[in-house]
């Protein structure tokens, strides 16, 4: 890859196709998943390496609970697994990690190493890697907004001041932009410069669809247990060759 090249701040990625990858192999799903959870940690220190300073993949969605029992609890041991044997590895690799999701729907001990992870590595301040667990996109945006609404109905009650034009004009300040945006899973985090989707669908499904809005999108054939530091290289060399205008005009046409 060029040296030229400008990377991406923030990269989030849709990893599809583990289980066709397997299926294509005649072996279970499950070999899929346990196959893509380790080009996850490659492409984790990839990343770092290039110099990419956070990284957001998507592990298991709020619709993925429709899958057969045997999948599903198939991916909540790998990501156990994950939570208990990466503290190490991020302490040497100075990785911070966070779990945006709802995980309320989540097991207690699944919960609990989400949580003691989260603290261990909060101060490390080498690459921000975010773990999307019963996430959807438009599941933050309505949990964001309820935690926007009880925030200005608390203002306004600690105010004393009960008027309907008081409530509205604090919950105005709450719902701005800004103000969802503090309530996110990523609050705090930068948008995805670049989104990644691999296994050659060409759709969201519902991931960050709030902080996405300015992303550029790449998507590729390649399964996830296939993708490489290549494939990574190929799409910030699409992602170079894109014009970011964010709603404005080139600046030859100004």
């Amino acid at each position: 890859m060029s040296t030229e090249y400008k990377i991406p701040q923030h990269v989030a990625i849709i990893m599809d196709g583990n289980g066709r990858w397997a299926r294509r192999r005649g072996l279970p799903r499950t070999m899929g998943h346990a196959q893509g959870a380790k080009v996850v940690e490659q492409i984790l220190e990839d990343a770092d390496h290039m110099g990419i300073r956070y990284l957001t993949v998507y592990a298991f969605s709020t619709e993925n609970w429709t899958r057969p029992d045997s999948e599903v609890k198939s991916l909540m041991n790998l990501l156990r697994t994950y939570m208990k044997t990466s503290l190490v590895k991020c302490a040497k690799n100075n990785v911070s990690i966070r779990v945006i999701g709802d995980r309320t729907m989540l097991d207690q001990d699944l919960q609990d190493s989400i949580t003691h992870l989260e603290n261990e590595t909060r101060k490390n301040t080498g690459i921000h890697f975010q773990i999307a667990i019963n996430y959807g996109g438009r599941d933050e945006i309505v949990r964001a907004a309820k935690k926007a609404a009880l925030k200005a109905y608390d203002a306004a009650a600690a105010s004393g001041e009960s008027s309907r034009a008081h409530f509205e004009e604090v919950l105005q300040e709450c719902m701005s932009i800004e103000g969802l945006n503090d309530q996110l899973d990523t609050a705090g985090l930068p948008d995805p410069d670049l989104l990644i989707r691999t296994c050659g669908e060409e759709r969201i499904s519902n991931f960050l669809l709030w902080q996405i809005a300015y992303s550029e999108l790449y998507f590729t054939d390649a399964a996830w247990p296939d993708f490489t530091k290549e494939e990574l290289e190929k799409a910030i060399e699409a992602y170079n060759h894109r014009d970011r205008k964010y709603g404005g005009l080139k600046k030859e046409a100004q």
